[in-house]
C-alpha cells in the first residue's frame, strides 16, 4: 500500500495553490533622507570621525564624489607607467656610476665571523666560479677583478678577524659578505662584529658558508644551513638564503648578485664625497731629511657626491687635510692577446689637472679667532662683586640674610568677606578692634600658615577661619622658646648615628641619588660657592653671567649655530653641485700630511668633509647603554667614539634627554644599563643624524675594545646647560604642626643665613622655607605647607653648571707603535 500524499500532488488534483503574501515593488518604497549634520556639534563630528585617517595624498580642492574619484582604466595605466619610469630612472642614476668599461668598481668587503675561516680563499673561490681574473694584484689589502660575464669591475677587500679593520672595510663597502662556519660558532667576538657593523650602518649584505662539504657536516647539511640562516636573520632579518662557497652554482649566483644588484648605500656616507684608497704614495721629489710632513698622493675612484678641492678631507684616523690639487688617474688599458695571457698597455696621456683650490678653500682652524671684550676680565658685572654677596643665587636674583622678599606676603587684618581686589585698597594694618574684623595670626605664625606651594607644586591655600585655642596660638611663637646647643661630643655621636641609618635607607630605596653629606667642620657657603637654587628645574631662568668665570679657556671661540636646521640645509646643498663627478678615478694631492700615514691600518678611505665640519662646538649625542653591559657607566669615563668617518677619545658628560623651556638639563652621574641619555663633549661638528658607536677599552688581547652603547647625533649647542644637582638633607628634630626644627643640614648659623632663600622639600611632597636660625650649630626653624612625618627627611636642591670636556683624536689600538713610527719617511 502506497503512502498517502497531499491531494494537490496527486494525478488529476485540481485544487487551487496556496495564496502567497503580497510584496510591494522596491521602486514604490519611500526612503527617508538622511540627516544632514551641517550644524552638528564638535563632539558629534569627533564621534563620527573616530578611527578615520585623512589621506595625505588627497590634495585640497580635489573631487569629492565617489563617482568622480574613480579613475578610468586609461588613467590607471598611465599612472602605473609613470611610476615605473620614475623608479627606472632612479635605478639607472644609482647604477650609472658602475656602467661602462671605465666604470667605478663595486667594493665588496669579505668578513669572517669564525676563527677557522679564510677570507682570501673565499675570494679565490668566487673568482674561479665565474672565470674572473685579477686585473690588479692583491695589494694594499684589496683585489681588483674584471668579471667579463657581467661586464663589471669588483674590488674585494678581504679582512682579518679584527674589529676596527672590519668596521673600516664595511664603511666603504657597497656589499658585505659575511662568512660563517659549519664547525664553529661565531661566539662573543662574532656577535660583537655583527652588532658593530649593524650599528654603524651597512649596505647590502650577503651571507655565505665555508667548508660546508667537509666530512663532519656532509650528512646534515640542510640542518646546518637552516641553523646558520636562523642565526644570521637575528641580526639581518632580510637575509633569505645562506649560500655555500663549496658550490660553483651558488658562488656564481653570489657574483651575479654583486654585479647586478643596486647598492642601497649608507645615508651619512652618500651625503659626502668618499673613495677607497687604492694607492698611497709620495711625489717624485723625495722629502728632505728631518721632515715629518709633506705632500702625499692618494689614488681612488670618487663616489658619493662630487669631490671639491676647496673642502677638507679625512684619511683614516688622520686629518683633516687640505687639497693641493686633483688630477686624473685613468687606469691602463687592458687588452687580451690570448685566452691565457693579459698584456698591460701603459697610458700615453699625461696627468691632467682637474681642479685646484681657490680663495674660498677652507682653513684648518678649529676655533674662531679670539676677540677681547670687556667681559673677559672676570665673570662678574661691574656693579656686582662676589665679595659683597651674602646669600645664595636663587634663579636670577641674590637674596641676602635680611631680605625676605622670597617669603609670602604677610596677610592683613581685613573685614569678613573682603575680596582680593578690595584688599588692595587697604594700606597697612587696620587698627580697629571691632567684632567685624577677622582675628588673623600675627608675625611669623601668619607667614607659616599662609605659605603657598612653590611653582612646581602648585598654590595651596590654608583656611584662615579655622579657630584655634590659646595654647596653640601661644606655642607658635619661636621667640618664646629657649634653644640650647648640644655639647660637641653628643652632637658628633648623634650625627654619626643618624647618617649611618640614612646610608642603610639609601641602599634599600635609592631615593636620593644626588645626596651629599657635609663635614661638620666644612663651611657650606665655601664648599658650595658655585651652586645656586632653582624654583623649577625646567622653567626657572638660568643666569649665565655667573658661570663665565668657570668656562673653559676657549669656550667663547666655539662654533655658534643659532639655527641648526637652516645651517645644515645650506651646508648640505653646497655639496650637491660642482666638484669632480662620481665614477672618476683621480689622484688627490694632500698638503702637510704626516709620513706616518703609511703605518695606518688597511683598508684606508678618504672622506670629504662638509663645510665647517672641522670646527669645534659642543657635540650632543643620544646614547643608549646596552642592556648586556651589566655595570653602570659613569660620567667622564674614557670612551672611544666612532661618529661617521672619524673616531675620538672622549670623556662625555651625561644629562637627561628632552627639551625644556629654559634649556637646563640635569646632569646624570651614572648611566644605567638600558637607559638613554645625552652624551656631551667638545669636538668637531658632524652635520646630520649620524649613527655612533661607543667602545670601552678592555684588557683582553682578542677584544681590546668592547661595544657598550650606540647612539645618534643631535643638534649641537653651546647654550645647552648641564646642571649638576646635589641634595643636602636634614632631620626633623622637633615638629609642632607645620613648624619644624631641622638639624644636620648645616652646622653653623652663617650657612643657614646664606641658604635661607632656598626652597625646602620632603620626600613625601611637602614644601617649605627657612624661618630663622637657632643657636650656633646649624639648627633652624622651618615652616611647611602641611604636616610632615617624623620619619621624613627634609632636603634642599642646589645646582651648578658643568662644562663638557674636549675630545682627542683616537690613536688607534696600536697607538704606541704608531707614535714610535712617527717621522718615518714614505718611500717614493
Amino acid at each position: 500500500m502506497t503512502a498517502s500524499i497531499p491531494f494537490r500532488f496527486k494525478a488529476g488534483g485540481n485544487m487551487a495553490p496556496t495564496p502567497e503574501p503580497h510584496h510591494h515593488h522596491a521602486s514604490s518604497k519611500s526612503l527617508h533622507k538622511p540627516f544632514k549634520s551641517r550644524h552638528a556639534t564638535k563632539s558629534l563630528l569627533k564621534e563620527l570621525a573616530k578611527g578615520k585617517l585623512d589621506n595625505p595624498a588627497k590634495e585640497k580642492g580635489s573631487r569629492k564624489t565617489p563617482h568622480q574619484q574613480v579613475m578610468s582604466k586609461f588613467d590607471r595605466k598611465n599612472q602605473a607607467k609613470q611610476i615605473r619610469q620614475i623608479k627606472h630612472a632612479q635605478n639607472v642614476k644609482s647604477t650609472s656610476v658602475f656602467a661602462g668599461v671605465n666604470g667605478a668598481p663595486r667594493v665588496v668587503a669579505v668578513v669572517p665571523l669564525c676563527e677557522d675561516l679564510d677570507s682570501s680563499k673565499a675570494v679565490e673561490r668566487m673568482n674561479e666560479a665565474v672565470d674572473a681574473e685579477a686585473i690588479w694584484p692583491l695589494q694594499a689589502c684589496h683585489l681588483r677583478v674584471r668579471v667579463e660575464r657581467f661586464k663589471q669591475h669588483l674590488i674585494y677587500v678581504p679582512v682579518q678577524r679584527r674589529l676596527m679593520e672590519i668596521l673600516d672595510a664595511c664603511r666603504v663597502a657597497d656589499f658585505v659578505i659575511l662568512l660563517l662556519s659549519p664547525n664553529e660558532e661565531p661566539g662573543e667576538e662574532g656577535e660583537l662584529i655583527l652588532k658593530a657593523v649593524e650599528g654603524q650602518g651597512v649596505s647590502n649584505v650577503i651571507t655565505m658558508v665555508q667548508h660546508l662539504n667537509g666530512e663532519p657536516v656532509r650528512r646534515r647539511r640542510s640542518q646546518v644551513v637552516a641553523s646558520l640562516k636562523s642565526y644570521i636573520t637575528h641580526f639581518f632579518p632580510t637575509q633569505e638564503k645562506v649560500l655555500s662557497l663549496d658550490s660553483d652554482g651558488e658562488c656564481a649566483n653570489a657574483v651575479r648578485s654583486l654585479c647586478t644588484m643596486t647598492p642601497k648605500g649608507v645615508k651619512w656616507r652618500e651625503d659626502r664625497s668618499w673613495m677607497l684608497v687604492e694607492d698611497l704614495r709620495s711625489p717624485e721629489t723625495r722629502p728632505e731629511q728631518g721632515m715629518d710632513k709633506g705632500e702625499v698622493i692618494v689614488t681612488g675612484v670618487v663616489r658619493g657626491r662630487g669631490l671639491k678641492a676647496n673642502r677638507l678631507v679625512q684619511v683614516g684616523e688622520l686629518g683633516p687635510f687640505q687639497i693641493e690639487k686633483i688630477t686624473n688617474s685613468v687606469l691602463p688599458a687592458f687588452k687580451k692577446r690570448r685566452a691565457d695571457e693579459m698584456v698591460v698597455d701603459q697610458p700615453a696621456q699625461p696627468k691632467e689637472v682637474l681642479q685646484t683650490p681657490d680663495l674660498e678653500q677652507e682653513d684648518m682652524d678649529e676655533l674662531a679667532p679670539y676677540k677681547a671684550s670687556m667681559e673677559d676680565g672676570d665673570g662678574f658685572s661691574v656693579s656686582e662683586a662676589p665679595t659683597e654677596r651674602r646669600g645664595v643665587l636663587l634663579d636670577d636674583h641674590h637674596y641676602y640674610s635680611d631680605d625676605e622678599t622670597h617669603l609670602p606676603e604677610q596677610p592683613k587684618r581685613l573685614p569678613k568677606g573682603t575680596s582680593s581686589y578690595q584688599a588692595a585698597w587697604f594700606l597697612g594694618e587696620m587698627s580697629d578692634s571691632g567684632s567685624d574684623y577677622e582675628d588673623t595670626p600675627n608675625g611669623e605664625s601668619a607667614m607659616m600658615l599662609d605659605s603657598p606651594a612653590l611653582p612646581q607644586d602648585g598654590v595651596e591655600g590654608l583656611d584662615q577661619a579655622t579657630p584655634r585655642d590659646l595654647t596653640e596660638m601661644a606655642s607658635d611663637y619661636p621667640q618664646s622658646e629657649m634653644f640650647l646647643d648640644p655639647s660637641p661630643n653628643d652632637e658628633a655621636a648623634q650625627i654619626e648615628e643618624y647618617r649611618a641609618s640614612r646610608k642603610d635607607e639609601a641602599e634599600e630605596d635609592l631615593e636620593f641619588p644626588d645626596e651629599i653629606e657635609l663635614h661638620p667642620n666644612v663651611l657650606a657657603r665655601e664648599r658650595l660657592a658655585r651652586y645656586r637654587g632653582l624654583k623649577s628645574l625646567k622653567t626657572s631662568p638660568w643666569e649665565t653671567n655667573e658661570d663665565k668665570a668657570h668656562e673653559p679657556e676657549d669656550w667663547a671661540r666655539l662654533l655658534q649655530i643659532p639655527d641648526y636646521k637652516r645651517a645644515r640645509k645650506q651646508a648640505e646643498n653646497e655639496s650637491l653641485v660642482g666638484g669632480i663627478q662620481p665614477g672618476t678615478r683621480v689622484d688627490v694631492h694632500l698638503r702637510s700630511v704626516p709620513f706616518s700615514i703609511r703605518n695606518l691600518s688597511k683598508p684606508l678611505a678618504l672622506y670629504s668633509l662638509i663645510r665647517h665640519e672641522q670646527k669645534h662646538t659642543v657635540v650632543n649625542i643620544s646614547i643608549t647603554l646596552s642592556s648586556e653591559h651589566t655595570k653602570p657607566l659613569k660620567s667622564k669615563d674614557e670612551l672611544v667614539l666612532q661618529c661617521g668617518p672619524r673616531r675620538f677619545t672622549i670623556n662625555p658628560l651625561f644629562s637627561q634627554l628632552g627639551n625644556t623651556p629654559n634649556n637646563v638639563h640635569k646632569f646624570v652621574r651614572y648611566l644605567q644599563p638600558g637607559q638613554t641619555a645625552v652624551a656631551s663633549f667638545i669636538g668637531p661638528i658632524t652635520w646630520g643624524a649620524i649613527p655612533t658607536l661607543f667602545f670601552q677599552p678592555s684588557s683582553s688581547s682578542k677584544n681590546p675594545l668592547n661595544l657598550i652603547a650606540t647612539g645618534t647625533t643631535l643638534p649641537p649647542s653651546t647654550n645647552r646647560i648641564i646642571a649638576k644637582r646635589i641634595i643636602l638633607t636634614g632631620h626633623p628634630y622637633k615638629i609642632h604642626k607645620k613648624l619644624v626644627t631641622i638639624r644636620y643640614m648645616f652646622f653653623n648659623a652663617e650657612d643657614v643665613a646664606w641658604f635661607k632663600a632656598l626652597q625646602l622639600w620632603t620626600k613625601r611632597g611637602r614644601s617649605g622655607f627657612i624661618r630663622e636660625s637657632l643657636g650656633t650649630h646649624g639648627y633652624f626653624k622651618a615652616t611647611f605647607d602641611g604636616k610632615i612625618n617624623p620619619q621624613d627627611a627634609v632636603g634642599v636642591s642646589l645646582y651648578k653648571r658643568v662644562f663638557p670636556r674636549t675630545a682627542r683624536p683616537w690613536p688607534g689600538v696600536d697607538g704606541d707603535e704608531k707614535a714610535d713610527a712617527e717621522g718615518q719617511m714614505i718611500e717614493s
